[in-house]
């Protein structure tokens, strides 16, 4: 079998050991790593959440001495730098003995892009990079948007009717899509370090913005309220999460209300003010400062449209009902003023289709107007 194929085959493995930790790892990236000798895999291991050990270190720690003259498949380039809770991998790499590093991507931060791969290289050992690397940036999107440009990966998720509706006209949603899609809706918020409303959608629906899977993990709740409306009864005030409320508002709103949302726990984020409504630009900034690395967008249709008109999307996610809606009074699932030629619609690339029973799934990239993709 040639070496480049035997590469592929076990980088295919340390890819997914990376998976094993999606939505647990935040800042951080996922990383699997893998250790083979002679043909034979002697251990395995990735990283698990922040705070805890490295992919690398997990995997040259079960292979001991046994590392000695193997090769290491890795899915990102190991540190060379110290951060806040645990020390650089490449020395650990250098001391481990192993011939030979393969390694799917250069690490985008730049702390460390490149410095790991010279450490090692000097320590001659032979070091080889760009396997499988489309596929290591896939998975690590969130994490390379959010170390180089400082603001998380935004995905839009919709469920609506073949025709683009959101809720009839006397404002019926549930259930638009079927059980199971709305299961993998639930795992988008397990995955996602943050989940995103406008305060429209709390008014009319009073969701708790919980994740309901075993054991899912309940992402940072995010309301948009310029106005500061939000009742102080609402669910995600007052229902106890494992993760917890921000709301975004503008230095004009009450600050009575302010001392009363903060006295029941969520934290008050002000924000800057475009047209007498929160910036979303800003908002994600502030965001990204607080090491959000995602954000899953789950409103209504004026807030999709907003997201959409600030450019902070990077990436759709439509479930589509085999359902008719039909007529012009129902809720269209993106709101705001159609564009007055198609050149100005927004554009996605990058598409992919699958089924879940009866709904179908559409995911894609936006493109910004140059062209390119955002976030990728």
């Amino acid at each position: 079998m040639p070496l480049q194929t035997i590469d592929e085959k076990y980088m295919r493995m340390a890819l997914r050991l990376a998976e094993k930790a999606r939505g647990r790892t935040s800042p951080n990236p996922m990383v699997g790593a893998v250790v083979v000798k002679d043909g034979r895999v002697i251990s395995r291991g990735w990283h698990k959440m922040a705070g805890e050990p490295h992919a690398e270190a997990n995997a040259l720690a079960k292979a001991g001495t046994d590392a000695k003259g193997a090769t290491l498949y890795v899915t990102l380039e190991p540190c060379s730098h110290r951060n806040k809770r645990t020390p650089p991998c490449s020395p650990l790499v250098i001391l481990s003995g192993v011939r030979r590093v393969v390694i799917a991507m250069i690490d985008p931060n730049p702390k460390v892009s490149g410095g790991g791969i010279r450490a090692i290289r000097k320590a001659g050992i032979e070091v080889v990079t760009g396997v499988l690397e489309s596929e290591a940036r896939l998975l690590n999107e969130a994490f390379i948007k959010h170390v180089t440009k400082k603001v998380p990966f935004v995905t839009l998720k919709i469920a609506q009717t073949l025709d683009g509706r959101i809720a009839t006209a006397k404002g019926e949603s549930k259930w638009i899509t079927g059980e199971k899609a709305r299961v993998e809706g639930h795992r988008l918020r397990d995955r996602n370090d943050a989940i995103l409303v406008g305060i429209n959608t709390i008014l009319k629906d009073d969701p708790a913005l919980t994740t309901r899977i075993p054991n899912g993990r309940d992402p940072i709740r995010v309301i948009v309220d310029s106005r500061l409306r939000i009742p102080l009864r609402a669910k995600v005030l007052t229902q106890k999460s494992s993760a917890k409320t921000i709301v975004a508002t503008l230095a004009s709103a009450s600050r009575t209300k302010v001392r009363r949302i903060r006295a029941a726990g969520p934290e008050v984020l002000f924000v800057k003010s475009n047209k007498g409504r929160v910036d979303l630009l800003d908002l994600m900034k502030k965001l990204g400062k607080q090491d959000i690395m995602s954000v899953l967008i789950e409103g209504g249709a004026e807030i999709n449209a907003s997201a959409l008109k600030a450019g902070i999307v990077d990436k759709i996610i439509a479930i589509i009902a085999p359902t008719l809606m039909t007529g012009r009074d129902s809720l269209c699932s993106i709101g705001g003023t159609s564009p007055a030629r198609l050149s100005q619609a927004v554009h996605i690339s990058g598409g992919s289709t699958r089924l879940i029973d009866r709904d179908l799934i559409v995911e894609g990239y936006v493109k910004k107007k140059e062209g390119r993709k955002v976030g990728r």
